[in-house]
């Protein structure tokens, strides 16, 4: 079983990576915050506090994690909140995941774009990096969309676009059809890791 994990998490890695060499990023240094930011998938919907990726990348990182997921949040809300979050917590790097709702109400993906492009746009404004996360669509067998990587491309940034979906698609690591449990959750840290350190932030 940890041979399928593994191997599940070096396949997301190199299928997210696309043979491109990744964006850099600044170096952390150990006092550096982290701003983990979404919606459920970020909040750790179906696992404890404690197994939500956000907390498994403080551990595996060394370096502060504020988990700031709020369930059922669209981009549009997203953006109104972002704000208040980058004051609190003036992080170095902001992890934005955010997009499945959207999808799920079928918001159109125009929309959806220009909501993250100004949320990207706020965090660079305030001084802070950003890694990009994509979420695959609500059907069977399908990835996420172009958006993500368009933008990931228009501002530079590291991008993980198959690690979700290579959870979300594997029965043992769901704790429902749209959620990861602990094992997915601890699955898609270890890949923001993994790409956090190739961008050289880590």
């Amino acid at each position: 079983m940890k041979q399928v994990h593994l191997f599940l998490l070096a396949l997301a890695i190199a299928l997210g990576g696309c043979g491109e060499k990744v964006p850099t990023l600044p170096r952390l240094g150990p006092s550096d915050v982290i701003v983990a930011f979404g919606d459920s998938l970020t909040y750790g919907t179906g696992a404890a506090e404690h197994e939500s990726y956000p907390a498994v990348l403080e551990q595996l990182t060394g370096r502060k994690v504020i988990g700031a997921g709020v369930p059922g949040e669209i981009t549009a809300r997203g953006l109104a909140r972002l704000p208040r979050v980058l004051e609190q917590h003036r992080p170095r790097l902001v992890i934005v995941c955010l997009g499945g709702n959207d999808l799920l109400r079928k918001v159109p993906q125009a929309d959806i774009k220009s909501n993250l492009r100004r949320i990207i746009q706020l965090i660079h404004d305030r001084g802070a990096a950003v890694a990009l996360v994509g979420v695959p669509r609500p059907a069977l067998l399908s990835s996420a969309p172009e958006f993500y990587e368009e933008l990931a491309r228009e501002f530079k940034l590291p991008y993980d676009g198959k690690t979700v979906k290579s959870v979300l698609f594997t029965a043992d690591m769901k704790s429902d059809p749209i959620h990861p449990n602990a094992k997915g959750y601890r699955v898609i840290a270890e890949a923001i890791v993994a790409l956090l350190k190739e961008a050289g932030a880590l």
